[in-house]
């Protein structure tokens, strides 16, 4: 009722509820729909929702041009997984020249807004010195970020960094609880380093059967 009067955030919320099924059939056309009302009256989510539409192509043909276009409205009004989003397609050249100095601007952005695959980015391009100077310590501080909010590919680089004693002190026993944590979460690389450690007993008491089942848990994920 409040969509067909125009509330934008109203719209919003209808495009949400077509596009995940809830209280409605699931319908991405009717989603992209909505979307499409609410995005046009500036409303950030929309946008945002609008340019997830397009770079997978759903209730839409894939369109990375638009897709761009679309979160760079919502992230010039600071939506933080519309910044994210845009530093990806800056870093891959998806839908515009590959940039990794603009990659890392809207990284910056999101990951200062507390956004975990943005502060994950960060450290990446910190570890690669892609955009930016390279550091070890940077990449360590961005990841530990990230980690702490459960993301778990930070979360395994983390305990990368802690094997090899990158950008921090070597430690063999934090090395294992973070890759525990990324492990926990279904990482393939991050069940096989604990394997790793269980079949050595690094950073953790030796325990074959315990490293035969993250062997196990790895290999059925290929």
């Amino acid at each position: 009722k409040a969509a067909a009067q125009g509330h934008a955030r109203a719209q919003t919320n209808l495009g949400v509820m077509y596009d995940n099924g809830q209280g409605v059939a699931q319908n991405y056309a009717k989603a992209f729909e909505w979307y499409s009302k609410a995005a046009a009256q500036g409303d950030a989510s929309a946008q945002f929702n609008l340019g997830l539409m397009y770079d997978n192509g759903q209730g839409v043909a894939q369109n990375y041009a638009k897709a761009f276009e679309w979160y760079s409205k919502a992230a010039a009004q600071g939506d933080a997984s519309a910044q994210t989003n845009l530093g990806l397609m800056y870093a891959n050249g998806s839908g515009v020249g590959q940039s990794d100095a603009k990659a890392f601007e809207w990284f910056s952005k999101a990951a200062a807004q507390g956004d975990a695959s943005a502060q994950f980015n960060l450290g990446l391009m910190y570890a690669n010195g892609s955009g930016v100077g390279q550091s070890d310590a940077k990449a360590f501080e961005w990841y530990s970020k990230a980690a702490a909010q459960g993301d778990a590919s930070a979360q395994f680089n983390l305990g990368v960094r802690y094997a090899n004693g990158r950008g921090v002190g070597q430690s063999d026993a934090k090395a294992f609880e973070w890759f525990s944590k990324a492990a926990a979460q279904g990482h393939a690389r991050a069940q096989t380093n604990l394997g790793v450690m269980y079949d050595n007993g690094q950073g953790v008491a030796q325990n074959y059967a315990k490293a035969f089942e993250w062997y196990s848990k790895a290999a059925a994920q290929g």
